[in-house]
């Protein structure tokens, strides 16, 4: 699934990255804690979260993500904008909450990791 069906799949507003909008995802995950992202999250492109803060484009840096979806209509301030445009990743806002944000993605095709 490329980033820009994400985007319109989940009704979401591009922040940065419009140079990544067709590039293809094969995973998703949605969490707020960074911890188990980095502790229990492999091959994952898309992460979903409601986190507000720098640590997260970190923690989506660290494991070679490629987006990420804030949910529930929050925005990012400038200093988060500006360290995910460094580390090239795009990052899109959805009014969706991250539960029924994940559901609609796993629908359309877009899975986590298999167990």
């Amino acid at each position: 699934m490329k980033i820009s069906e994400i985007a319109q799949l989940l009704n979401a507003k591009i922040i940065c990255g419009d140079d990544m909008l067709d590039e293809e995802v094969h995973s998703a995950c949605g969490s707020d804690m960074m911890s188990d992202v980095l502790a229990y999250v492999k091959d994952q492109a898309v992460l979903l979260t409601g986190l507000m803060n720098t640590q997260v484009v970190r923690t989506a840096e660290m494991m070679d993500m490629r987006c990420i979806v804030f949910v529930r209509g929050k925005m990012p301030g400038e200093d988060i904008i500006k360290l995910a445009g460094m580390c090239g990743l795009a990052l899109l806002s959805t009014e969706e909450r991250m539960y029924t944000a994940c559901g609609k993605l796993y629908l359309a095709g877009l899975r986590g990791d298999v167990v």
